[in-house]
């Protein structure tokens, strides 16, 4: 029996101690994120999926992981051989995981699951589905931590302050905004549970999840008090004291639970999409809850002019740091053994150049061949291809600087390539331009635009998955909302000061994949008698793989905006790069 399997046998033991016929497990945090701290990573212990995202259900007789697009085939790999199956999501015959309840589960069935990582809306719409169907949602202990022998620590790193001169707004002037718009929304206080809105609100930073310079806290936030909850240890005296000469009350972390308990008479909002249903379960009973959107993630969402600034500081870093990578990879290959893992160690190597820089914001994901079109595979030294002098390379990364968070991928030729797959390349930078250059009325939604960088796909019968776009934090998550650009809808509308990602991509199962994606800041256009328009101005600064255009596919117009970016790049990296490198730019953003 393998570790996987003997994990999932012990936990059925303990279901059947809670009379449970089924065990939900979100696979998050008590804050909806993203990338977990080392105690979190519930969904690499009982599977020994690596992803980003999935479900997991196990019953008496099944195990099972639901996972998006990004990861089928990384979620197939890495299941073969354990007691789990894969089902899918986000395709047109998905069973999410409570419909597959209802369908396989008999009447009466108990389905257990841990309320302090399970997201309120997740809760509700769970137990109104079991309800109909006369089964029974049961809150019970981390069942995980009876059979998790050595499970890791909560982190206990130092919290350090951002400076106003890179946050552009004082966390007073920050407090008093979201207390404002909390009012407006019929309420004295919402709790904050989301660590990059934490981080976000209070001006500081931390390293209590890798690539994520957040801390493990909650928040408390209102007109007439704000309490920060996060262990003592975690914070100096000196911005202990500056905190509280803010009038921030702080208090340990698990205090937050004792604390609702004991409100009284406070209207209190609540986003149910992020806040876990313990929160909601400890608070007092003469409070009454207004669910609504997080104040300050719509906020932290529209970037001020500091915030803009410092992304574009931090683009000039990171296009330095690619291309001397760039100019490395096509010195390097057939000469030396290269792999797709040694691939993400050398451009972390490079960006850890540049001043100010803070660390990787996500996991290298570096493709070459089949693994190119497993779209979210993070490769370790064990199953890395070596990369060779055929075909094309597949690298997404990006950065944290002191000043702004970058996120970038790009296709490289490393070898001999194909007309087809030039031809895929072209249609892919087709669509990445369409929504780059395009204008469009206030109001507009990330739906309205996604079809801009597919259509050219769609055209020749291809498609990618994932969605196209999502919004990027300043100096904190890579991954953020509340807005999105993607097939399926979103109520938020896309609004000058967002930051954005734009990544269309192509994958040829087993053979290979590529994606271009620029970041990008909402910017005003022009006002006419019909509407305010808004557009796009591209932050990124990275040449683009000429060798991979089939220029007859290209339009006059796609050319132009593909020879002023590379003049931008040029103009802008020229004067910041050893003059070995200058030729070699050169070469790279000369005009097709």
């Amino acid at each position: 029996m393998n570790k996987i399997t003997a994990n999932v046998e012990a936990l059925r033991k303990h279901m059947l101690n809670e009379n449970l016929q089924a065990y939900y497990i979100s696979c998050t945090d008590p804050h909806s994120s993203e990338y977990l701290p080392d105690y979190w990573k519930t969904r690499e212990f009982i599977s020994g999926f690596t992803g980003s995202y999935g479900e997991i259900l196990i019953t008496m007789d099944k195990a099972i992981l639901w996972t998006d697009t990004r990861y089928f085939i990384q979620a197939e790999d890495q299941l073969a051989g354990t007691c789990f199956e894969m089902h899918k999501l986000r395709v047109s015959d998905a069973i999410p995981f409570d419909q597959w309840i209802v369908q396989n589960l008999p009447k009466n069935a108990k389905i257990g699951t841990s309320a302090i990582t399970l997201p309120y809306s997740t809760a509700s719409h769970l137990q109104k589905q079991l309800a109909e169907a006369e089964m029974e949602l049961v809150y019970v202990p981390d069942l995980l931590d009876k059979i998790w022998d050595k499970r890791p620590a909560l982190p206990a790193d130092k919290v350090f302050e951002l400076d106003e001169a890179i946050a552009g707004i004082s966390r007073t002037n920050k407090l008093t905004r979201i207390a404002e718009e909390i009012e407006k929304a019929g309420a004295d206080m919402q709790i904050v549970s989301m660590l990059d809105e934490l981080a976000w609100c209070f001006n500081l930073r931390g390293s209590d999840v890798a690539y994520n310079p957040v801390f493990i806290a909650y928040a408390i936030i209102g007109k007439d008090k704000n309490v920060l909850f996060l262990e003592h240890e975690k914070i100096s005296e000196e911005l202990k004291a500056r905190l509280e000469g803010g009038e921030i009350i702080v208090l340990p972390y698990n205090e937050i639970f004792t604390y609702l308990n004991q409100l009284e008479g406070q209207k209190v909002l609540l986003d149910a999409g992020t806040v876990n249903t313990a929160i909601v379960n400890a608070i007092s009973g003469s409070c009454e809850i207004v669910f609504g959107n997080s104040v300050p993630t719509k906020l932290k969402a529209i970037k001020n002019p500091v915030e803009i600034e410092g992304f574009k500081s931090a683009m000039v870093k990171d296009g330095v740091a690619l291309l001397k990578f760039h100019f490395w990879l096509k010195n390097a290959i057939g000469k030396e053994e290269i792999t797709e893992y040694n691939v993400g160690r050398k451009i972390a190597e490079f960006r850890a150049e540049q001043k100010d820089f803070m660390g990787e914001s996500f996991p290298p994901i570096v493709g070459y061949k089949a693994h190119g079109a497993m779209v979210h595979l993070i490769v370790g030294e064990e199953n890395a291809f070596p990369v060779e002098k055929e075909g094309i390379l597949l690298f997404d990364s990006g950065g944290q600087y002191l000043h702004g968070t970058t996120d970038i991928t790009r296709t490289v030729v490393v070898g001999e390539i194909t007309d087809q797959q030039k031809k895929d390349f072209t249609l892919v930078l087709k669509g990445m331009i369409a929504l780059t250059t395009v204008q469009f009325p206030a109001g507009t939604k990330g739906c309205h635009l996604d079809i801009l960088a597919r259509k050219a796909l769609w055209d020749h019968g291809l498609n990618y998955g994932h969605g196209t776009g999502h919004g990027v934090g300043h100096f904190l998550a890579v991954h953020e909302g509340p807005m999105a650009i993607r097939a399926e809808f979103n109520e938020n509308t896309i609004v000058p000061g967002m930051v954005m990602s734009n990544e269309p991509a192509m994958y040829r199962t087993g053979k290979y994949g590529l994606r271009t994606e620029n970041m990008m800041v909402c910017v005003e256009k022009e006002k006419t008698e019909f509407a305010q328009f808004y557009g796009f101005e591209t932050l990124s600064l990275c040449p683009i793989e000429k060798k991979l255009l089939d220029v007859e596919l290209l339009t006059k117009e796609e050319i132009s905006w593909l020879n002023n970016y590379h003049q931008k790049v040029r103009e802008i990296l020229s004067p910041l790069i050893e003059s070995e490198l200058i030729g070699y730019l050169n070469d790279l953003t000369s005009p097709v």
